[in-house]
Parts: C-alpha cells; sequence; structure tokens
C-alpha cells in the first residue's frame, strides 16, 4: 500500500497539478456544527438516499418539495406515527415517488432518530461519531436504521456534511489497487481493512476521511 503523499501525487499529475486538486477538496463539517442539524433533515437525507437508490437522482430532485410536504417537512414524531390510512394516502399521492418498501423506511428512520434521542440526539450521535471507526458507525445506521448502511449512508452523510469515504467504483478500484481489499469490501472483515488504510492515509497527511476519499477517487 502506498503512502498518501504517492497517491495525492497521482491525481494531481491527473487533475492538472497539486493546486488544482487542492481546489477539489472540501473539509468536513465539525463535530459542533453537525450537532446543530435538526433532527428533520437527518431524515429528510436518509429518504432522498433511499428514494435516490438505484434510481434517477435528478427525479428526485424534481419532486423533492413534494416529498417535503408529503411527510410534514419530515417532523420525526409525526412520521414515527404514520397510520395504515397515511401509507394509502401516501401511495395515491403523485407528487412523490410511490414505492411502498421506500415509503416505508420513513416511518421506521424516524422510530431509529427518535431512539438517538436519550444519547444526545443524531447530530450529536451521528455527527460526532469518530471518523477512525466510520464503518461501525454505517453498521450501526444498518442495524438501527432502514436502508441506510450501506452506499445509501455513506452518501447521507457525506451530504450532510460528516466526515466520510464513499466506496465509489473509483475509490474501490484504487483501494485494489493498493492491496487493501481484492474486490467490493461488503463483508466486516474487509471493511475493516478499509478503515484500516484509512486510519494510516489520515496519520500521514492529517487530512479527513472526505478528503482523502476523493483523492483516491481522482487517482483513477
Amino acid at each position: 500500500m502506498r503512502c498518501f503523499d504517492d497517491l495525492f501525487a497521482i491525481s494531481a499529475e491527473r487533475k492538472g497539478g497539486a493546486d488544482a486538486l487542492k481546489a477539489q477538496l472540501t473539509k468536513p463539517s465539525s463535530a459542533a456544527a453537525l450537532a446543530q442539524i435538526p433532527e428533520d433533515r437527518w431524515l429528510a437525507q436518509f429518504t432522498k438516499g433511499v428514494f435516490q437508490a438505484g434510481f434517477n437522482w435528478k427525479v428526485i430532485e424534481a419532486k423533492w418539495d413534494g416529498f417535503e410536504e408529503a411527510f410534514h417537512g419530515f417532523d420525526i414524531d409525526r412520521c414515527a406515527f404514520m397510520h395504515d390510512e397515511d401509507m394509502d394516502s401516501l401511495m395515491s399521492n403523485t407528487a412523490i415517488v410511490r414505492n411502498g418498501p421506500k415509503i416505508r423506511t420513513v416511518l421506521e428512520n424516524a422510530h431509529f432518530i427518535q431512539s438517538l434521542r436519550d444519547e444526545g440526539g443524531a447530530g450529536h450521535v451521528l455527527g460526532g461519531w469518530a471518523s477512525t471507526d466510520y464503518v461501525n458507525q454505517l453498521e450501526f445506521m444498518k442495524k438501527g436504521g432502514s436502508r441506510i448502511g450501506g452506499a445509501t449512508g455513506q452518501y447521507s452523510l457525506r451530504f450532510l456534511g460528516k466526515d466520510s469515504f464513499i466506496l465509489s467504483r473509483d475509490v474501490v478500484a484504487r483501494l485494489i489497487a493498493e492491496g487493501v481489499v481484492d474486490k467490493q469490501p461488503t463483508s466486516k472483515g474487509a471493511m475493516k481493512k478499509v478503515q484500516e488504510a484509512f486510519n494510516i492515509w489520515m496519520d500521514q497527511s492529517g487530512r479527513s476521511l472526505t478528503e482523502i476519499s476523493r483523492v483516491l477517487a481522482m487517482s483513477v
């Protein structure tokens, strides 16, 4: 496995130099800033991620105002107590994408977010999770939430500003090239190896998971 400086140099050469590469890197939000994100915005982003999975993202974006209205601004307690009648109404609402299993994730993820209140709330728990333990955060979200533990969780956390890596095709290709894994990591063992590699690169560079992930993506 090459050191981070070598990987940065590969990406910089591909992107027109170190300054050009640095201009494309963004830093994650601080834990303090993430702690201030209201519960409804966590649920909204999880829901957007769930509906975008396997679907045209532009369609979901175009309908998003309809989603906000249909789910009452993603008010946690209202979404957590949706009844069968509410589900029936949503399934006939043309302002949203009428996918029953995905609609139900709103209810289930509202319950998940409610469960975090005793620990300080979603912003504190999910926003303050250590970057060096990111794979366990994804596992925690997978077990506690609905459809938010894999790529959907990775993208959702990134869009919310949480320090994160995204196992995109290009990132995985670089991880394979560096001998970290031999295929798309899905098992706990493979994910542990990915976390260990990122932790080493964080120590070497002083950069965040978010920045390192972007550098790896642009090295392919």
